[in-house]
């Protein structure tokens, strides 16, 4: 999953130790989720963009390279469930 996370943490000028302690996982779940190699959880991602006080697709969009879709049109089923839930929310 492509994001915007690091450069987030480098506008605010943190460490990715920093950012781990904020939001209460390890400097490698930072790493890994930066370079692409983990998909945070949802909680995860929606704790990451508590931290900095955006949306999560803010940090995560969906639609960057076709990331977060299937076929280009039709979102996966994580979408799906998130759309709904966000949309109870408001």
């Amino acid at each position: 999953m492509l994001n915007r996370l690091k450069t987030f943490r480098e506008r605010r000028k943190l460490t990715e130790s920093d950012l781990a302690a904020a939001v209460n996982v390890s400097r490698q779940t930072i790493v890994s989720v930066e370079k692409g190699k983990y998909d945070p959880s949802l909680p995860l991602a929606k704790e990451i963009a508590r931290y900095f006080r955006v949306a999560v697709e803010d940090i995560f969009p969906r639609s960057e390279r076709g990331h977060g879709t299937n076929d280009g049109d039709v979102p996966d089923e994580r979408h799906r469930w998130f759309d709904e839930h966000r949309n109870r929310a408001r």
